[in-house]
């Protein structure tokens, strides 16, 4: 192993593992939005909303994220969306997650118990406000443990954006891989770091996890 090389590409790769945060955090920001507006349709009496939102969740579970990445960024232009690599994937990225949080958010919901909602109800709550104040903070409980891990596969999934020409991490590695056919060190660094961030993004996890727990 070429541990002189090691110590030479660390700040570089450190840095590529900085926009790998960046990146990280933009398509979760998206992802959370998006994936409340689609729990929403799940959860809504009105049938045709929920279709929506089935449709929604069924088509970006169903299809790979790399071609969803593929589809935005090679085909966008001929719709008229010209987007820069990071921006496009960020997106990409975002609305995938939001499928899979959308399920983590509904599950959440449909674990609290109905009677809550109803006896929310009889004191004169609006639906709206029952489920504001009385189901989704309970929720939000079961909600951390689910959507966590959503985010861990989400940081971790950023590696598609090298297919696109993102400077993040697993571009880094493949760029200096091209130039010193070191892979075995290389791709070393890469996963400690990757490794690095998947701890930490646990860390804090489990920092709310056990913060709701205190408050049950």
């Amino acid at each position: 192993m070429d541990i002189s090389l090691v110590g030479r590409i660390i700040p570089v790769f450190v840095q590529a593992a900085w926009t790998t945060v960046e990146l990280s955090l933009i398509s979760l920001a998206i992802g959370l939005a998006v994936a409340a507006l689609i729990a929403g349709l799940r959860l809504s009496h009105v049938a045709i909303l929920r279709f929506l939102g089935t449709a929604y969740v069924s088509v970006f579970r169903g299809t790979p994220a790399l071609i969803q990445i593929f589809l935005l960024y090679f085909g966008g232009p001929q719709i008229g969306i010209q987007l820069e690599p990071f921006a496009a994937g960020a997106i990409a990225l975002g609305l995938n997650i939001a499928a899979y949080m959308a399920e983590s958010i509904r599950g959440g919901v449909l674990s609290v118990d109905r009677g809550q909602m109803e006896a929310a109800r009889s004191l004169g709550f609006a639906e709206g406000q029952s489920m504001r104040w009385i189901v989704l903070p309970q929720a939000a409980k079961l909600m951390i443990r689910p959507l966590g891990v959503n985010a861990v596969a989400l940081v971790k999934g950023t590696a598609l954006v090298a297919t696109i020409s993102v400077v993040e991490l697993t571009y880094t590695a493949q760029r200096f891989i091209g130039s010193t056919y070191k892979p075995f060190e290389i791709f070393a660094v890469t996963a400690v770091l990757y490794m690095i961030m998947v701890y930490g993004l646990t860390l804090i996890i489990d920092r709310l996890d056990r913060a709701y727990a205190g408050e049950a």
